[in-house]
């Protein structure tokens, strides 16, 4: 389909790996011929689309690079090129932080949106601040709330959590039958291969001192055991057996966390329920709400 004018694009879409660029595309009701870009520092190549009546812009971070500034000058690209764009979106996967003394029941294929709670607008950088030793941390600056807007568009969906969800798988059975995806593995693996990992028991993180001391411990004590899991992982309900949309707090920062202590640490801090690398570089800039499908714990496995 022609391509409308750069003035009726209203809403810009951000991802930072090809796929999930290639799911985003997949879900355009049309996808429109491209644009030939007039600005030379513009270094973004878009997928142009069309959403029920929207007008969408696609952009993708560099093959290869991550973090909050990478995601800070894909943005400002877009916004430049298409000045009209009211909101955008940040949708990709993400790390999941369970944390069941809370009762946050995180799960693979599970949606996190970012939505205030608190003192904290949607996003949290953690990994911003004044390091004062002996670990301790202080966190430095505030990143913007998602525009009314789309805050709006949240309690309206929430209002409707069955109709929401029902579209939603609906929309993925379709999607995930398109030839562009025919060929990659979107699919859930499975709540038989959905394992959460104790954060105590994971000693492929523990230093050589410490499993000397557990070694000692389990010698004189075989009964010396976790009693949160059952060998390593933590037990889930088994009631639970499809996807649900979740909203609140989505650490961020340059970090790529793959460490349960580091993890739960930042469910206890900030309440995040998800951790990932770019949001935090697009809040204050890009008024733009962030979508995250859980692919892992954000741990050693």
């Amino acid at each position: 389909m022609r391509s409308p004018p750069v003035e009726a694009y209203q809403v810009g879409v951000v991802c930072a790996l090809p796929k999930e660029m290639t799911a985003a595309r997949a879900m355009l009701d049309e996808e429109h011929e491209p644009l030939k870009i007039t600005d030379a520092q513009d270094t973004n190549s878009y997928v142009l689309g069309q959403v029920h009546e929207h007008n969408v812009v696609i952009a993708c971070l560099p093959a290869g690079v991550h973090g909050t500034n990478a995601a800070a000058t894909v943005a400002h690209n877009m916004l430049r090129t298409f000045p009209e764009i009211r909101f955008g979106l940040m949708v990709g996967i993400g790390g999941g932080i369970p944390n069941p003394a809370k009762e946050i029941d995180i799960r693979l294929g599970d949606v996190v949106v970012s939505q205030p709670d608190g003192t904290y607008g949607g996003v949290v950088q953690y990994d911003l601040g004044k390091n004062l030793g002996k670990e301790k941390f202080e966190r430095k600056g505030s990143l913007a709330k998602p525009p009314t807007v789309l805050l709006t568009a949240l309690a309206s969906i929430q209002s409707r959590p069955g109709t929401s969800r029902r579209r939603v798988s609906e929309n993925v059975s379709v999607m995930i039958q398109k030839p562009d995806l025919a060929d990659e593995n979107y699919m859930f693996p499975g709540v038989d291969k959905d394992h959460l990992y104790c954060s105590w028991c994971d000693r492929s993180q523990w230093p050589l001192l410490w499993w000397m001391i557990w070694l000692v411990l389990f010698s004189l004590s075989p009964l010396w055991l976790c009693n949160i899991c059952d060998n390593g992982k933590i037990p889930r309900s088994p009631g639970r057996r499809y996807p649900q949309i979740q909203y609140g707090i989505i650490a961020s920062g340059n970090l790529l966390i793959k460490n349960t202590a580091e993890r739960d640490r930042l469910g206890n801090e900030f309440g995040a329920k998800c951790v990932e690398m770019e949001a935090a570089g697009l809040m204050n800039a890009f008024p733009c709400l962030i979508v995250r499908g859980i692919c892992d714990y954000a741990d050693s496995q």
